[in-house]
């Protein structure tokens, strides 16, 4: 997706369970990491019934935030890992980010070495 922006934001949402399979293989294209939230569907295919109970079905929901010049290699692996291209598996969009501060990455590569001092937060590079 070639965005003005420096950042976007991918939004996947897939059935419980699949978030960390989304997760990882989004790490394995470029990713740095993401979030997790639990949700639920309201579409009118998403509710079902046990014993006249309805039951409304979990939903995993992934943000994550890449460099934009990585989002379509990020957001392919996603596609094949959590089978997107199947129908009722989830779906996942991209959204551009204007901005992006307090980002936090536990491990930085400095002169070739990992440490724990996390990254600028100021969500914009220092010249």
């Amino acid at each position: 997706m070639n965005s003005e922006y420096d950042n976007e934001l991918i939004i996947t949402i897939v059935r419980r369970g699949w978030s960390e399979p989304v997760i990882a293989a989004a790490r394995r294209a470029g990713a740095e990491g993401g979030t997790i939230l639990l949700g639920r569907g309201t579409g009118i295919h998403e509710v079902k019934t046990l014993l006249g109970i309805a039951i409304e079905p979990e939903k995993e929901i992934v943000l994550t935030v890449v460099a934009a010049a990585r989002t379509d290699a990020v957001l392919d692996a996603i596609v094949a890992a959590a089978e997107l291209d199947q129908p009722g598996t989830g779906l996942a969009f991209v959204v551009p980010v204007r901005r992006v501060v307090g980002r936090v990455h536990m491990f930085r590569k400095d002169e070739g070495e990992a440490s724990r001092a996390p990254a600028p937060v100021t969500g914009r590079e220092t010249p």
